[in-house]
């Protein structure tokens, strides 16, 4: 059980609701968030549950993944329910994998010969955005056309185009 304090009502939740209201978010930052409820120092906090101080602070920072052991250590000490921090962090990995998977177009529409002189896996498709707008809309065939469309939607596709004919 957990409470959730908003605008000075008390709420009393199970995992399964505050995992709904915090999914995606590092775990990191929600142990950050309780060893300040706590005021609980980050080194000591982790010296006492026989953790690295940089360890755990790169967990904090989301530069490194939860793991098992740590997550019950820490788990144990903030009293938090066992699982939830790695329950968290399947949530974070879920909506990164999702968002990885959103940052390019369906290559299957696309073809090598409009790209001739780069592989797609070294695209970067949204810093080079423009270029690719510009390559796609002056060589490409109305289904790699539709594509991008799709994927930069109407609006950005449109800007790029008055910003062909501006130059």
């Amino acid at each position: 059980m957990f409470k959730i304090i908003v605008n000075n009502f008390v709420y009393i939740c199970n995992m399964k609701t505050i995992l709904d209201i915090i999914k995606g978010v590092h775990p990191g930052k929600f142990v950050e968030r309780e060893l300040f409820k706590h005021n609980y120092n980050k080194r000591q906090f982790a010296i006492s549950i026989g953790a690295h101080p940089q360890t755990l602070g790169a967990i904090i920072n989301g530069t490194r993944r939860m793991n098992v052991d740590l997550s019950l250590k820490i788990e144990e000490k903030l009293q938090l329910e066992e699982g939830f921090l790695m329950a968290l962090q399947s949530y974070f990995d879920v909506k990164q994998a999702k968002k990885k998977n959103q940052s390019i177009p369906d290559i299957s529409k696309l073809r090598s010969g409009t790209f001739w002189d780069t592989t797609f896996d070294k695209i970067d498709w949204q810093q080079m955005k423009v270029a690719v707008i510009k390559r796609v809309f002056s060589r490409g065939t109305e289904e790699e056309k539709a594509e991008i469309i799709r994927f930069y939607g109407e609006e950005v596709v449109e800007k790029v185009k008055l910003l062909k004919h501006q130059l």
